[in-house]
């Protein structure tokens, strides 16, 4: 079996072009910047960045479209492809993209506060009333870990 999956999270380059199809479906197109950073032997810190082009179709380049902007932070979950074509002085051009099965927005650019996704939560929107039953609860992202001791020796494997 063989797999072809890629998930990129950066920064978009550019904001991001829509254009359809001649049957009518969109296409978006974007650049997302990633980097990486590391030591050198001599313990100097080092950055690398990449660039990767990213194609959404349908709906979901709609939403992008509209909703992203250059600066704006973004996953991409999708499959590599190289496409190629005759370039109009006669040689061959190549292009490697991620072919986007699955975009989830970022953080605004400025925004201090949580991604909101597609919606956003009661906290965020005032024009929403608060649960009141919520309102002592600890955050939905932590874990109520036991209090108790665990013994080495209970553990079965």
């Amino acid at each position: 079996m063989y797999l072809n999956k890629a998930i990129v999270i950066g920064n978009l380059t550019r904001d991001p072009e829509i254009k359809a199809l001649p049957s009518g479906i969109k296409v978006c197109s974007f650049s997302l910047a990633t980097n990486r950073v590391w030591k050198d032997k001599n313990g100097a810190k080092q950055e690398a960045v990449d660039f990767h082009n990213i194609v959404v179709f349908g709906r979901q380049a709609e939403t992008a479209g509209q909703y992203l902007k250059k600066g704006s932070s973004a996953l991409v979950e999708g499959r590599m492809q190289t496409r190629s074509w005759d370039a109009a002085d006669g040689q061959k051009k190549y292009r490697t993209e991620v072919v986007a099965d699955r975009v989830q927005f970022g953080n605004r650019p400025g925004s201090t506060g949580p991604s909101t996704g597609a919606g956003a939560t009661s906290s965020q929107n005032k024009n929403i009333p608060e649960d009141p039953t919520l309102k002592d609860a600890p955050p939905a992202d932590t874990i109520d870990y036991p209090e108790e001791e665990i013994n080495p020796d209970d553990i079965p494997f």
